[in-house]
């Protein structure tokens, strides 16, 4: 298994911010990441993958109590289930806040967000 070290998590973030992809681990799979906020890095992520962009992408997130940032709304349903099983491998499909480009959405007025249960994951969702 290839480990991460702490320069390759800094050298990764600042791939992120310049708006390129990185390939990241998450509990379940090896995903491509961009800035979710960055319209012109999520559209990357699509031509690189050849997904049509009617297919959302979901949002990675650092915690729990980050999820009112992504979202327009949080049910209290959805905030108790957030609380139990984040971070893990659960998906929430929430109303898309003002935050989340339509390109990540499909164009959609929701948004799928989770918080991933691994350590290099977790380091990148806040750059």
């Amino acid at each position: 298994m290839v480990t991460a070290t702490t320069s390759d998590i800094g050298r990764a973030a600042e791939v992120l911010r310049a708006g390129g992809l990185v390939a990241l681990p998450t509990e379940t799979v090896y995903g491509l990441g961009a800035n979710a906020e960055d319209p012109a890095a999520v559209a990357r992520i699509f031509q690189a993958q050849g997904r049509p962009p009617s297919h959302p992408l979901i949002v990675h997130i650092a915690a729990a109590e980050h999820l009112a940032d992504w979202v327009e709304t949080v049910p209290e349903t959805a905030r108790l289930l957030a609380e139990h099983f984040w971070p893990g491998p659960l998906t929430l499909v929430l109303r898309r806040g003002h935050r989340v480009p339509l390109e990540a959405t499909g164009g959609l007025d929701t948004v799928a967000v989770r918080v991933p249960d691994h350590p290099v994951a977790l380091a990148l969702v806040p750059a």
